[in-house]
């Protein structure tokens, strides 16, 4: 079943304040996705960690392709603090920049290990402490391992869609996240990045929008330029 041609109405969407806009996409976005949930498979906090950062510039298919060995080898924080780099950067080598990834995973291990008596910190300050986490990351191992909502997860897709839709208009995650938070409800933060995030794979993609079977189209000031444009 195809889906549903959404007319694009300037007049839907100039009505609505950009706050009204952002709880009316995250609206339509629970509706369009509501199983959405990590696509990165892992069993334990730290595994989570691991699999967020090699994730970085790699799609999470190719991640959970790389884990189950990766994890079957070095299953916790001690193995990893304690495994031959060069194995490490061979295991996680098709996530790209695995050099550096396996470095910041080691490092981030060893801190967790001697600092947090091998369990990973559950706070923002402290997770940005370890090697290799930026706000990304530890967005994610809070929302998804602590129930902790601390900010919104901001990758690609939703740096993109964000920006399409008229939310931010900085172009670097940090202000984007600010931006979003100040849209939208607390408990929906990850939510609404996770849903965001399956509909930038599913419709609106880098490289070529399906705005004219967008769900989110009259809501949406990028998808009258490009509807007009055709």
């Amino acid at each position: 079943m195809g889906a549903e041609i959404v007319p694009v109405s300037t007049t839907t969407r100039k009505s609505l304040s950009k706050k009204q806009r952002a709880l009316e996409i995250l609206s339509r976005l629970k509706r369009l996705y509501p199983d959405a949930t990590c696509s990165l498979n892992y069993t334990t906090t730290v595994q989570l960690l691991v699999a967020t950062i090699l994730s970085a510039q790699c799609t999470d298919e190719r991640v959970n392709l790389v884990t189950p060995a990766l994890f079957s080898r070095f299953p916790d924080a001690p193995s990893l603090a304690n495994a031959d780099l060069t194995e490490l950067e061979n295991l996680v080598r098709s996530t790209g920049f695995y050099r550096n990834k396996a470095k910041n995973i080691q490092a981030a291990c060893r801190m967790i290990v001697s600092e947090y008596n091998s369990v990973v910190p559950n706070t923002m300050e402290q997770l940005l402490k370890l090697p290799g986490v930026a706000r990304k990351t530890a967005n994610v191992v809070l929302a998804h391992a602590y129930g902790i909502n601390a900010g919104v997860t901001v990758d690609t897709h939703v740096k993109r869609l964000s920006q399409r839709l008229g939310l931010t208009k900085y172009p670097d995650p940090v202000h984007i996240e600010q931006d979003l938070m100040k849209l939208l409800p607390q408990p929906d933060w990850e939510n609404w990045s996770i849903r965001l995030i399956y509909h930038g794979r599913a419709v609106c993609k880098a490289r070529s929008p399906v705005c004219e079977a967008c769900e989110l189209a009259d809501l949406c000031p990028s998808a009258t330029k490009t509807v007009n444009s055709h």
